[in-house]
């Protein structure tokens, strides 16, 4: 459970950044307390805050410190990820097709490949912004999703597409085959996302949650599922897998949350059906618009087209 802290602003700390204003408010090191504020730990008045927001003077600060392995001790591992493919590479940031299987960044607990290992093992320079396990990640894929995620490789676009990020102005377009039929066949779910109640490596839809916002549209209904393209308004973790099993919908594989093993049996598949297929910004430099597509990969062609030809 996180240490929580709360307090009125100190009048010394009005103006400071949050990353700086923590660090010298609780003796945290400033990349420590700046990991907090992007992990969403910070809040002033109800509101989040990143980490180069400025305090205000009058408000109330609360401050969650999650109990994690400190980054030092977190081995970033130089290995090539066979099937990872480099969609677009310029000065300033790298797009890859991220197979299944492959984490974007070193975490307590994960001993697989990683995006920035892979990357690292090719002879990429990314971004050294961030935790050191976490340099040039701007966003983030499950290891069970595949498809398309932006790498910032110098300190400029590394702050410009955070802040992208932060303030929904990038593209993030997925195709997740769910179980059954959705209804309305056009809509969108909007449901606060938080940890689940129980089970702490899961997330649920929770009255205390983030705001979590999922706009989708079903493209075809197969007997025993719809393929749906989803637009992400907001970018919490699991939102997509959270709110489709929260409305029963469950993506097709998905046995943490809710999918029907024997489905997932018959086509064959061994995670959820997701893919992250578009993926659109302002590039960072030129401000171009820059847009980005991935087909599905083998084992999710596969499972579609056994569904598709009435199989299940």
């Amino acid at each position: 459970m996180p240490d929580t802290r709360a307090m009125p602003v100190p009048d010394g700390l009005v103006g400071e950044r949050v990353d700086a204003a923590l660090a010298r408010l609780l003796g945290l090191s400033r990349t420590r307390a700046a990991e907090i504020a992007e992990a969403g730990g910070v809040h002033l008045d109800g509101k989040e805050l990143g980490k180069s927001d400025r305090l205000s003077a009058g408000g109330w600060l609360e401050v969650a410190i999650p109990d994690v392995v400190p980054a030092s001790t977190i081995e970033v591992v130089a290995e090539p990820v066979p099937g990872m493919r480099i969609v677009y590479d310029d000065d300033d940031l790298v797009v890859i097709d991220k197979p299944v299987g492959v984490a974007a960044h070193p975490s307590p607990g994960w001993t697989g490949p990683t995006v920035v290992g892979a990357l690292m093992a090719v002879g990429y320079r990314i971004s050294t912004s961030g935790a050191a396990e976490r340099q040039g990640i701007v966003h983030r894929l499950d290891a069970g999703t595949s498809g398309l995620m932006v790498v910032a490789k110098s300190e400029h676009a590394y702050t410009v597409l955070k802040r992208a990020f932060k303030d929904r102005t990038v593209e993030k377009v997925y195709h997740a085959l769910v179980q059954g039929h959705p209804e309305p066949t056009t809509g969108t779910i909007d449901a606060p996302i938080g940890r689940h109640p129980s089970s702490d490596w899961k997330f649920a839809v929770v009255a205390d949650g983030k705001p979590s916002i999922t706009h989708y549209e079903v493209l075809e209904m197969l007997p025993a599922a719809s393929l749906v393209e989803i637009h992400l308004e907001t970018g919490r973790t699991h939102q997509i897998r959270v709110h489709f099993s929260a409305t029963r919908h469950p993506c097709v594989g998905d046995l943490t949350y809710g999918a029907d093993p024997s489905l997932a049996a018959r086509v064959g598949l061994t995670r959820q059906w997701l893919h992250a297929m578009r993926l659109g910004f302002h590039h960072p430099s030129s401000g171009e618009w820059l847009e980005l597509t991935s087909e599905y990969p083998e084992d999710l062609a596969r499972s579609l087209a056994v569904l598709q030809d009435g199989y299940a």
